[in-house]
């Protein structure tokens, strides 16, 4: 290994002419036998003094007092043989500037305070936004809530709108004329425990009282081009009820349970005067459970011969009673037999 060094000599000193204060650089090398060496000389040193141990330093005696500086002196470590330099080198020493240099810890923790600074105002943009948006959700739930118990309210208040058109067209296919002889009526079909794929009608027993008396059992049931043939299975006379059998399955009609009230909008439909698929509308005029032929029903709505034994339907689409005469000399008195009497007589329900 091979450096150079080049101590520091004091203004003045011996060697100081033609090298500007310093001199020469020695080039001195290291080696393992040799642990400083020159290239003439191992060691060199001034001459002995007396009184001086040989190898140190012997103070130059121009210099005497604290006023001497302090001539850089090279320290040798007492083991490794390596020289060590005491004080700043010559580069720092003359250029104060570099020794205060700042150095990258200088811009390091500013820049991580602002990172730091940033993260934080995002988090609470973030949380500021959050907290907005969870005010806004209940907001729209509450909303929601209302307009949600609004449309409740509104299907109540529509389900008990009446429809006419929706009743007759659910009713009609399973309402028929009944020609039993000379003599017409109206039938609908209810139940469903005919037997064989056949069907259960209720009519009344005027309608077929005719034929019925003479001892025949045969009726036709008429609905536009459709005729199906049906039989009187039971009838009673007192009720004036009469139940047939079609010889094929019809859409049965639902009964209602309930009794009915004053004001309750219905549906007659029947064949009055023979033409079929007729609806007329109203509303039930009275409930009169002590009528001395039994309990029966008024209502308005416009009936005529032929209507006899067809049903009177509620706004659910149930039938409520059976058609079965109207006031003479007289509008918008019509009579009805409750449902209930009917399916109680026949068991058909």
């Amino acid at each position: 290994m091979t450096t150079t060094y080049d101590p520091f000599v004091p203004a003045g000193a011996s060697g100081e002419g033609g090298y500007g204060g310093r001199r020469r650089a020695e080039e001195q090398t290291w080696t393992e036998d040799e642990r400083w060496a020159s290239e003439d000389q191992r060691w060199s040193q001034p001459p002995a003094q007396a009184g001086v141990p040989t190898g140190h330093w012997t103070e130059d005696p121009r210099w005497s007092g604290d006023a001497r500086p302090a001539p850089a002196r090279a320290a040798y470590a007492s083991t490794s043989g390596y020289p060590v330099v005491s004080g700043l080198p010559p580069a720092v020493a003359a250029n104060p500037a570099v020794a205060e240099r700042p150095g990258r810890g200088s811009w390091v923790r500013p820049a991580v305070a602002g990172l730091v600074a940033v993260l934080v105002l995002v988090a609470a943009w973030q949380a500021y936004r959050i907290e907005g948006m969870t005010r806004d959700n209940q907001s729209l739930t509450s909303g929601l809530s209302a307009e949600r118990g609004r449309t409740d309210q509104l299907e109540k208040q529509l389900a008990g709108v009446f429809d006419p058109e929706a009743v007759s067209s659910k009713v009609l296919p399973s309402v028929f004329r009944v020609r039993a002889g000379d003599f017409t009526g109206t039938a609908f079909s209810v139940g469903d425990k005919a037997a064989g794929g056949k069907a259960n009608l209720l009519t009344n027993y005027h309608v077929v009282a005719e034929i019925y008396s003479d001892g025949a059992r045969k009726v036709t049931l008429e609905r536009g081009s459709t005729v199906i043939d049906a039989t009187i299975v039971k009838v009673d006379k007192g009720k004036d009820l009469a139940l047939l059998q079609a010889g094929q399955g019809i859409n049965p009609l639902g009964t209602s349970e309930g009794q009915v009230k004053p004001g309750q909008q219905v549906v007659v439909v029947g064949a009055p005067l023979g033409l079929d698929d007729t609806v007329t509308s109203g509303v039930i005029s009275a409930y009169r459970p002590d009528d001395p032929d039994g309990t029966t029903i008024q209502f308005d709505a416009a009936i005529n011969p032929g209507n006899s034994g067809g049903p009177l339907v509620n706004a659910d689409h149930e039938v409520v009673g059976v058609a079965t005469a109207k006031a003479k000399d007289a509008e918008g008195i019509g009579l009805a037999i409750p449902i209930k009497t009917a399916c109680d007589t026949f068991s058909v329900c």
